[in-house]
């Protein structure tokens, strides 16, 4: 090694950077202008529902089973057409995700019978507890469009006759 070759070393990487002095920019104003996420991208979890207002989620815990990471609780209760959160016999009372231990597979999107859950595109999470960190139902679940959709609904004797709806072929 001699002397020359750590000079053309240094060279080299100030070369490198006044190069990149004239490159165009590629910071985002964070908060005023957010940054457009990739088609396949998973962020914060999202309970969906159907049309009529009630909850796609059954309360079958499957989602929690296919967990690796642990995060998902969920705990079924009975339905009752004076008190009916979503079709069929049960429905999750309690669902809870624990986003410090989620690491966003999306295992719980793909063992899903409903599609109740999805990952969103949301990407702003911040917490300053521990307990923050746990994001329950309430949280999670879509809003209703309208007032008459909330849940629980009355709905008339022999409505609904299955859980889980018939599905369709996928169209990609």
């Amino acid at each position: 090694m001699s002397l020359v070759d750590p000079v053309i070393e240094l060279g080299r990487g100030l070369w490198r950077t006044l190069s990149s002095m004239f490159e165009r920019t590629v910071t985002y104003q964070y908060p005023e202008h957010k940054r457009t996420v990739r088609p396949r991208f998973r962020g914060r979890h999202v309970l969906k529902r159907y049309d009529n207002g009630l909850e796609k989620c059954i309360g079958c815990s499957l989602c929690a089973a296919a967990c690796p990471s642990d995060a998902i609780f969920v705990e079924a209760s009975e339905n009752t057409d004076e008190h009916r959160f979503s079709p069929g016999e049960r429905y999750a009372s309690t669902y809870e995700i624990n986003m410090l231990r989620c690491i966003f597979c999306g295992y719980c999107e793909d063992a899903c019978p409903t599609e109740a859950i999805v990952l969103g595109d949301n990407y702003e999470m911040s917490y300053y507890t521990r307990k923050d960190a746990i994001y329950t139902k309430d949280m999670l679940i879509e809003p209703v469009s309208s007032v008459n959709q909330t849940t629980p609904q009355k709905t008339p004797t022999g409505v609904f006759t299955r859980s889980v709806p018939e599905m369709k072929d996928a169209k990609d």
